[in-house]
C-alpha cells in the first residue's frame, strides 16, 4: 500500500487553514498545500501533485463541488481520494458529495487530534 504523503487542503476560512495545516503537518506529519479557494488549487494541483484532496464545501465564488467538477475535468483523480469538508452532514447531502465523486466526509467542526488519523484511514480504504 502507497504511504499517504501529500494533501492538498482547499478552504477559505484562515483560522480553519491554520487549524488543520498544524493538525495535518504537526500531528500527522503530512506535506501540506493550503490553497485558499477553487481557483488557486486549480493552478496549485499541477506543480503539487497530491495524493488526496480535503475540500471545502462552502466557499465564496467557487465552492467545493464546483471545485471538485473542474478538478476532474482538467486532471485524471482516479487514483486521488476527494475527502469534502463541511458542517452540512446530513445523509442525503453526504450521498449527493459522493454522487459528485467524493470519497469520504469530514464533519466540521474537526477534532485537530484525530483528523490526521481520520484522513489515514480514508486513504487506507480507497487502497483496497
Amino acid at each position: 500500500m502507497t504511504e499517504l504523503k501529500k494533501i492538498m487542503h482547499v478552504e477559505d476560512d484562515p483560522s480553519i487553514q491554520m487549524v488543520a495545516r498544524v493538525a495535518l503537518e504537526a500531528v500527522g506529519h503530512f506535506e501540506v498545500c493550503t490553497c485558499s479557494g477553487g481557483m488557486q488549487a486549480l493552478e496549485q494541483y499541477p506543480t503539487f501533485l497530491p495524493q488526496l484532496i480535503l475540500l471545502d464545501v462552502m466557499m465564496p465564488g467557487m465552492d467545493g463541488p464546483s471545485t471538485l467538477k473542474q478538478l476532474q475535468q482538467q486532471f485524471d483523480l482516479s487514483q486521488v481520494p476527494v475527502v469534502f469538508m463541511t458542517a452540512k452532514v446530513q445523509s442525503s447531502e453526504i450521498e449527493s458529495y459522493k454522487a459528485l465523486g467524493a470519497s469520504d466526509v469530514v464533519v466540521k467542526p474537526f477534532d485537530p487530534m484525530t483528523l490526521s488519523e481520520q484522513i489515514r484511514q480514508i486513504w487506507q480504504r480507497q487502497q483496497r
